[in-house]
């Protein structure tokens, strides 16, 4: 079974805003080199999940992991999200579409941003 990632992100209509995300998608793919991984946007950047996702299809893979880069699920991740995999999933029945939990619910990022909030206060 060939897997891939997607770094799902909410999208801005400053492209500099994704800069940290591409610093994510780089540490990525040092950590575990060959395994496919971009970078899909909701809205106000290129390329959307269904773009990306035909690539990933397309280049051979069948196990498609879909990693939401929010702090928490809010209404994208608990209406829009489903809805967009359920999409993916009638288009590509051979491929198996899973969804991650929010980036920002894993608790070693939690403890990450504590980490930050305390370095930027000088504690």
């Amino acid at each position: 079974m060939s897997s891939a990632l997607i770094l799902f992100a909410h999208g801005a209509r400053d492209p500099e805003w994704a800069a940290p995300l591409r610093r994510v998608q780089a540490a990525v793919r040092d950590r575990a080199a060959g395994l496919p991984v971009e970078i899909a946007f909701l809205e106000f950047m290129s390329p959307t999940l269904a773009d990306c996702a035909a690539g990933l299809v397309a280049g051979g893979a069948n196990k498609i992991l879909v990693l939401p880069m929010f702090i928490a699920r809010g209404g994208h991740l608990k209406r829009e999200l489903p809805e967009m995999l359920a999409a993916l999933r009638a288009a590509y029945p051979d491929v198996e579409f899973a969804l991650g939990d929010a980036i920002g619910e894993h608790e070693a990022v939690v403890r990450a941003m504590a980490g930050a909030a305390l370095d930027a206060l000088g504690a």
